[in-house]
């Protein structure tokens, strides 16, 4: 099944290459969502997207509810981002991925009426160490201990927003450097919680659903997430207790996000990061790298593929 997901997340990798730096992110997330999904209907599984597009009224493809597969073989609860990053796509900028990410039916937490999540990520070294609840210093000062290496050496990640100006200020102020990702932030956690990346940590306010892609990731990787929901308003506050979200400043583990130890996490690079590799076209031919991490058997697995040019551009 991995295989054929990651033929979902190239086709939407290779279809979002014409918009690459032309400032066009709706057609490019347009682009890749028709190719992802024509995919996913092959695919032999009963899959239901609880992380999809959005409901149904606002997304005629790949909403929230929506059933994937052929409808045949196991059930699964299915997360879906044709483009994480379709403003880095736009742009040109390093670290779009296109993604897919699996769990056994029932166990996604459905956390799409809250929009933002509180989110703090670290490779194995922080699980039973590090906690949101901390202050970021003191998550720094322990995180650097289990690692064996100096707070000055400790490179966290955050999102480049307003609303992280003092988080940043504290992060610097402990001794650490800041990786400042200006999107991406699904990147960003599986870099921090990968064996010899160049980030230690992932930290802040990012979407809520890519948090839950997130933490399939993370589950196979062996490392560290929480999560606190994070309301705009009191609407969305009220949004997320309809819908039986704790919204007490509750923190989910890992096990509250995505229950279960099978879970698999598929990405394609559309442009270069750390992570991946982004699509690259020479002559005939259009190159791909992707990514697929399972977390029954701890593995992350590299998959470079070439296609054909006349098949897809």
């Amino acid at each position: 099944m991995a295989l054929e997901l990651v033929r979902a997340t190239e086709a939407a990798a290779i279809r979002a290459v014409p918009f690459i730096g032309r400032g066009q992110k709706e057609a490019a997330d347009g682009a890749a969502v028709d190719a992802m999904r024509a995919f996913l209907t092959t695919v032999e599984f009963d899959g239901t997207i609880v992380i999809g597009e959005g409901e149904k009224d606002n997304a005629p493809m790949l909403y929230n509810g929506e059933h994937v597969g052929n409808g045949h073989g196991q059930q699964y609860d299915i997360a879906v981002d044709p483009i994480d990053g379709t403003s880095l796509t736009a742009a040109g900028r390093n670290n779009a991925l296109s993604v897919i990410a699996v769990s056994d039916h029932g166990t996604m937490l459905d956390a799409s009426s809250v929009f933002y999540m509180d989110k703090l990520v670290t490779g194995p070294a922080g699980v039973g160490i590090v906690d949101i609840r901390l202050p970021i210093g003191e998550n720094i000062r322990l995180l650097a201990k289990a690692l064996g290496k100096p707070v000055d050496e400790i490179v966290v990640s955050v999102l480049h927003r307003p609303r992280h100006e003092k988080l940043i200020d504290e992060i610097r102020e402990a001794g650490a450097g800041t990786r400042l990702m200006s999107d991406g932030d699904v990147a960003g956690g599986i870099n921090a919680a990968r064996h010899g990346a160049p980030t230690d940590m992932c930290v802040g306010v990012g979407g809520s659903p890519e948090g839950i892609v997130t933490a399939c990731a993370i589950k196979a990787l062996g490392g560290h997430i929480q999560g606190r929901l994070w309301p705009r308003d009191d609407d969305e506050k009220q949004r997320g207790a309809d819908a039986g979200l704790r919204m007490d400043g509750h923190v989910y583990e890992a096990e509250d996000l995505v229950r279960g130890n099978n879970t698999l996490f598929v990405a394609t690079g559309v442009t270069n990061g750390e992570l991946v590799a982004g699509v690259r076209r020479e002559g005939g031919y259009v190159y791909t790298e992707s990514v697929v991490l399972r977390s029954a058997s701890g593995t992350l697995r590299r998959i470079s593929s070439e296609h054909l040019v006349s098949k897809w551009l």
